[in-house]
């Protein structure tokens, strides 16, 4: 179990491959993927979210004033503005700037008069089915795990207690994200249905939206680096009434990621690191300001495509990745267990210094067998402690006596 928070303190750059479409790529640089783990990674990457307001960015006269602005650091996707009667939120395209993808007007009462060109929703809300392990974190932190009736894929989750209430029957089982039940939804009848915005007429969002259950858009995914994802905390919070709460949290956690950030700085020999892995010939690696390639800046590392402008990830064949990488430091984030596994799934990888050398992380430390990873769940929320596995691994002076928390080294032979 984590300590408590207090006391611890796209660009789409492929065509669609078979099965997979390229926006999976984008939405997840620098993973490598390994068919084991595919089916809570396509979860994440489609969690069939579409918009169905504010398309073109009008807004309607307002009689009244806002009042307040929330304040956001790092997060560009979303924006709140409060009002006399209630709070306005708008959640921005991703891909098309300037313009919104969704609007909505939370009250108090659903008596109170409100412009017409967004969603009504009553807050706090108490039922929510939430379909990305993405967003449990934030639920969590926010101690609203408790309103979640509903989920999609239950298997690849990692909260525990989530797991309890469904293996209790108090959470129902919704499909997995490219089935979606409909009519289980209906059923279930939650107050808001929480979904990642992917694309715009997907049949499953129009038919719930329609029934009149409010379709809650949540891009964090979109956002282009850890601490802006995970400032995403104060959208989910809005809905329950619980800015300030999520404002002390995001405080704490930027406090913390800024503070190790900033002795990585102080470092003068950066270690050169690699990430991903080949997958059906093709090798995923972070765009030079995707929030990976982001990271392993704030960590004091040396990446070879760090003066690369572009989000996202870069689809690399395995000739360029041994022609930069062979000689790197690190491999991180490398979706293996063992050295041996990891060669023999391509005997390149042998050539990597890293293999040779021992060097080499994955991101699975806490896994369950199902497969379910924590690191799809806590650390979108907790970029801190992902910074801190990092830095740990390649400058351990800086934080002795660290234990990794989602981060292990690769064994020489296949212990799982």
């Amino acid at each position: 179990m984590r300590e408590p928070i207090t006391a611890r303190y796209s660009k789409d750059y492929t065509e669609n491959r078979g099965e997979l479409p390229a926006v999976f790529f984008s939405i997840f640089p620098a993973l490598s993927i390994h068919m084991k783990h595919f089916p809570q990674l396509i979860l994440l990457s489609f969690s069939l979210l579409f918009s169905c307001t504010g398309k073109n960015g009008k807004t309607e006269d307002r009689t009244t004033s806002t009042t307040d602005t929330l304040k956001l650091h790092y997060a560009e996707g979303f924006a709140i503005r409060y009002f006399d009667q209630y709070k306005e939120v708008i959640v921005y395209s991703p891909w098309v700037k300037g313009t919104e993808y969704a609007r909505y007007y939370l009250v108090s009462d659903t008596k109170i008069k409100t412009p017409t060109d967004g969603t009504k929703i009553q807050v706090p809300l108490k039922t929510l089915a939430a379909t990305s392990v993405t967003q449990f974190e934030f639920l969590s932190l926010l101690d609203e795990i408790n309103t979640i009736t509903g989920v999609c894929s239950p298997k690849i989750i990692y909260n525990q207690k989530i797991n309890e209430r469904v293996g209790e029957g108090k959470i129902a089982d919704l499909g997995d994200a490219f089935s979606i039940n409909v009519e289980k939804t209906l059923q279930l009848n939650p107050e808001a249905v929480m979904m990642s915005g992917y694309n715009q007429n997907d049949p499953y969002a129009v038919r719930v939206s329609q029934s009149g259950i409010p379709v809650i858009f949540n891009n964090e995914w979109m956002e282009t680096s850890l601490l802006a994802r995970a400032e995403w905390i104060k959208f989910v919070a809005v809905f329950y009434d619980k800015e300030k709460m999520a404002d002390s949290i995001f405080n704490s956690v930027e406090k913390h990621y800024t503070e190790i950030r900033d002795k990585a700085k102080l470092i003068k020999i950066k270690p050169a690191v690699m990430a991903g892995s080949d997958f059906r010939g093709t090798w995923y690696m972070p765009a030079g300001r995707s929030y990976m390639g982001k990271l392993f800046a704030d960590a004091g590392a040396s990446y070879f495509y760090a003066g690369d402008t572009t989000t996202g990830s870069l689809p690399l064949n395995i000739e360029t990745v041994l022609k930069n990488f062979s000689k790197t430091d690190y491999w991180l984030n490398c979706n293996f267990n063992s050295i041996n596994d990891l060669v023999k799934a391509d005997s390149k990888n042998a050539f990597f210094q890293p293999v040779k050398n021992g060097q080499v992380y994955n991101f699975n430390k806490r896994m369950l067998p199902s497969t379910a990873n924590d690191f799809w769940e806590s650390a979108v929320a907790r970029p801190d402690l992902l910074l801190s596995d990092v830095i740990a691994i390649l400058h351990p002076d800086i934080l002795p006596g660290y234990k990794l928390v989602y981060s292990e080294k690769l064994s020489a032979n296949n212990n799982r």
